[in-house]
């Protein structure tokens, strides 16, 4: 199967790298945009609370107003109100009779009309944001009292467009923030690209998957190779005892045996006219791997069993590894200790391929991860690498496969997609 050639797995990583630190420096600088926004309203709210509260409690205020005329009060309470603004930073104070006319407001022309926004029904203070006569503004209104009465209000308000204001110097901390992660992010990306390159060099990914399937590849056949040579050097040794003690019939029994079981799996495997022959060795070295480990094989290999698109390398890495990992999880079972290998045609003439196995089977939580790269529940060393099922499942979603794992007993089933399918 052809591999199509993209990028190095090096420039791969800087992508994906820098792709993330840009997307936190983005996600970053919004939420501080978005804190900087409600920062900037909260304390022009409680300025205008404050500046409000204060005016109503002056002596001066509630004595003016509570004269009842109008004009009177705004001579004397428009420059308080004139300094206040200045001194406060606030855009206006309006401070009004009992029935919300103005006498005193940032536009004198204004002075003498009614208050434009909510006044409570009773004397209780109100902060709101509402458009009056210059824009939206936030304002908060005061009940003004003496002798226990009411006797006009006060409204101190910041436009909305000067809240505004006061958030753009704080966007410039914002904009240095994520500049900031964003090189923190590049910076990481390069030096992770180095890293890789120092290992992998310019392969593209696809490359080193099939470099570690090689590797694995190789790994699982040379065991059953080995387990094969040491089993039929076993019983050739006892044969060759046998004569050399005279039971002739004895030593020809125990060869007849193996070449019988041998044969039996050997005239399943020619029978498969599309059949892998590097799949068939593994399975005969395995078959001897299993016998090595006192675990009772056996499989089931269909005539018809249609050729996957996998290459000879990734069909043993993908068989190789779901076998070990079915004879490890035997071997630590309880007895009697089995491992079923099946292969054969699906409706959609897809191959069908199972393993079980007599194991305890997998927890939910080994279940959840068993496919992650890294996570293994073999002790570190040679045989924890944590690789073989993700590697199996690399192998079996680059051509459109799928895996799933039955329990009782533990079986995975794999279909895999044919040339013709």
């Amino acid at each position: 199967m052809t591999r199509r050639i993209g990028r190095s797995a090096a420039s791969r990583i800087f992508l994906w790298l820098a792709g993330a630190a840009l997307v936190l420096a983005l996600a970053t600088a919004g939420l501080l945009v978005l804190e900087a926004q409600r920062t900037a309203r909260a304390e022009a709210e409680r300025v205008t609370q404050a500046v409000s509260a204060t005016l109503a409690d002056l002596r001066e205020v509630s004595t003016a107003l509570a004269q009842g005329d109008d004009a009177a009060a705004s001579r004397t309470l428009q420059p308080v109100a004139t300094a206040v603004m200045s001194d406060a930073g606030v855009d206006f104070v309006t401070i009004m009779d009992a029935d919300g006319i103005r006498v005193t407001h940032r536009d004198p022309v204004q002075i003498g009309k009614r208050y434009i926004g909510t006044i409570p029904n009773t004397p209780t203070a109100l902060t709101e944001e509402f458009s009056g006569t210059l824009g939206p503004s936030l304002r908060t209104i005061v009940p003004v009292e003496a002798d226990g009465r009411l006797v006009g209000w006060v409204s101190v308000g910041v436009t909305i467009r000067t809240v505004t204001a006061q958030v753009v110097p704080r966007l410039l901390v914002v904009a240095a923030v994520g500049l900031v992660l964003v090189g923190a992010g590049l910076a990481g990306a390069v030096l992770a690209r180095r890293a890789t390159r120092l290992v992998a060099g310019d392969l593209p990914a696809g490359a080193i998957r099939d470099t570690l399937a090689s590797a694995e590849s190789m790994r699982t056949l040379g065991e059953a190779l080995r387990a094969q040579t040491h089993e039929h050097g076993n019983r050739m040794h006892a044969a060759v005892a046998l004569i050399e003690l005279g039971r002739t019939d004895d030593a020809i029994g125990i060869l007849t045996d193996s070449a019988r079981q041998s044969q039996a799996l050997v005239d399943q495997v020619a029978a498969r006219t599309e059949g892998d022959p590097t799949v068939g060795a593994l399975l005969l070295g395995k078959a001897s791997q299993a016998m090595e480990r006192g675990i009772d094989w056996s499989t089931d290999i269909a005539p018809d069993a249609p050729r996957s698109l996998l290459s000879p390398i990734d069909a043993v890495a993908l068989v190789g590894n779901l076998i070990d990992n079915a004879l490890d999880a035997a071997a630590s079972g309880p007895a009697p200790r089995w491992v079923r290998v099946q292969m054969s045609r699906t409706a959609e003439d897809e191959l069908l391929l199972t393993v079980s196995d007599s194991g305890d089977g997998p927890d939910e939580e080994v279940r959840a991860r068993m496919f992650e790269r890294g996570f293994s529940t073999k002790p570190a060393g040679s045989d924890g690498r944590g690789v073989g099922l993700a590697l199996v499942r690399a192998v079996i979603d680059e051509i459109g496969g799928t895996i799933t794992v039955d329990l009782s007993p533990t079986t995975f089933r794999v279909v895999l997609p044919t040339v013709r399918s």
